[in-house]
């Protein structure tokens, strides 16, 4: 079974780590992992230790380093424009992309969104998303955590130096044989339950951006943006 991943904020240098604080006592008390098991260090910023653990505390572990590694990260970089989802759909949504590889999210405001964040309400979501992306990024051993971005308007989405493709139910372009570049980013704009606007839609395209569908099938906005994640990594060779 691949080790367990534990994020820490700086990987120090030396060959003994003390996981302490939440990750410690999630290693300790939840997964109970005891002396002699093996465990990976991160920072979530592709630097990996391999470690083996020396002693097991109440609420921490001894971690005796065994290698060290760095993980470069993937060009061109996959950036998923996602549109507000409501309820405990927006962790989900996260939480596949994570899953499936993407490199950063961006929480778009579409015009047909149900939720709004504004002010401090803003702030806390956010937070919740870069959480659940770390958590995520845990769960699928990945050494880079996605970044989310701020909240962005459609403007902000057009103004991006990247490949634009617009998930459209109605595109006749299929996001397989659409051309994709070596480097840079691709940015997969996915909207809301109420489907991109058509005004949206004309600014995107108007910036260069593509309208692609993926096929038949109409998915949710929760899980759309992992779908064309994964297709897209099997053409970029990541999978």
């Amino acid at each position: 079974m691949t080790p367990g991943l534990f994020f820490v904020d700086q990987l120090p240098a030396g060959d003994v780590i003390l996981l302490d604080g939440a990750e410690g006592r999630h290693a300790a008390l939840v997964r109970r992992i005891g002396t002699g098991e093996t465990v990976l260090v991160g920072d979530g910023r592709g630097a990996l230790a391999e470690c083996v653990v020396d002693a097991a505390g109440p609420d921490s572990l001894t971690l005796r380093v065994t290698g060290r590694r760095t993980v470069p990260h993937p060009d061109p970089r996959i950036v998923v424009a996602q549109a507000l989802p409501k309820g405990e759909r927006a962790e989900l949504a996260v939480e596949l992309l994570t899953e499936v590889g993407v490199d950063e999210i961006v929480p778009w405001a579409a015009a047909r969104a149900i939720v709004q964040w504004t002010g401090e309400r803003g702030v806390k979501a956010r937070a919740k998303w870069q959480r659940a992306a770390a958590e995520a990024a845990k769960q699928s051993r990945r050494a880079w955590v996605p970044r989310v971005a701020e909240l962005a308007r459609t403007a902000d989405l057009t103004a991006r130096a990247a490949t634009l493709l617009v998930l459209h139910e109605t595109a006749t372009e299929p996001l397989s044989a659409v051309r994709l570049p070596s480097t840079g980013e691709i940015v997969l704009v996915v909207g809301p339950e109420g489907g991109v606007s058509d005004d949206e839609l004309a600014a995107l395209t108007a910036a260069g951006g593509r309208a692609v569908r993926l096929g038949d099938p109409v998915l949710r906005t929760s899980t759309a943006g992992a779908a064309a994640v994964a297709a897209l990594s099997v053409r970029l060779g990541r999978w």
